[in-house]
């Protein structure tokens, strides 16, 4: 790896980490709420009915099977989410969120949504949100192909 590719692969983990990083602390000080957490109360929210199967729910919010299952029994402790049996699957799980997970959900969206604004979108231009956009879209559509370059080597 060349200088150049070495500096932007550490900013952009750099990066990455320290916006995940205030969005967590304010979550955390601001709604009782890690990040991670808030992420699987949106997806739930926005899902039909406000329910996912558990497998679709881990991978929208980037976790393993065993990393939502932890965080999810933490949610259902609380009150904000629950599981239910797949009705067309009995072996399958449901995840639904509640009624207070909702409204749990909804009074985080503006804290999110102000630190993702302070924290990320405020510090680049129209035309540099344009541009990373463009880059990432590219990332991540070369990162989903499956196989990768790297297990046919």
């Amino acid at each position: 790896m060349n200088n150049a590719e070495s500096t932007a692969w550490n900013t952009f983990l750099s990066a990455h980490d320290r916006v995940l990083a205030r969005l967590d602390g304010d979550l955390a000080a601001e709604c009782g709420m890690t990040l991670a957490e808030y992420e699987v109360l949106l997806h739930l929210a926005e899902a039909p009915d406000q329910r996912l199967r558990m497998n679709e729910l881990a991978e929208l919010a980037r976790l393993s099977p065993s990393g939502l299952t932890r965080r999810f029994d933490a949610l259902v402790r609380r009150g904000w989410v629950a599981r239910e049996r797949c009705e067309d699957d009995r072996r399958g799980v449901v995840a639904q969120l509640t009624a207070e997970g909702y409204e749990r959900q909804k009074a985080a969206a503006p804290v999110h949504l102000r630190g993702t604004r302070a924290y990320f979108l405020d510090q680049l231009d129209d035309d540099q949100l344009s541009a990373l956009g463009s880059m990432m879209e590219r990332v991540a559509e070369l990162s989903s192909e499956r196989p990768t370059a790297l297990s046919r080597a």
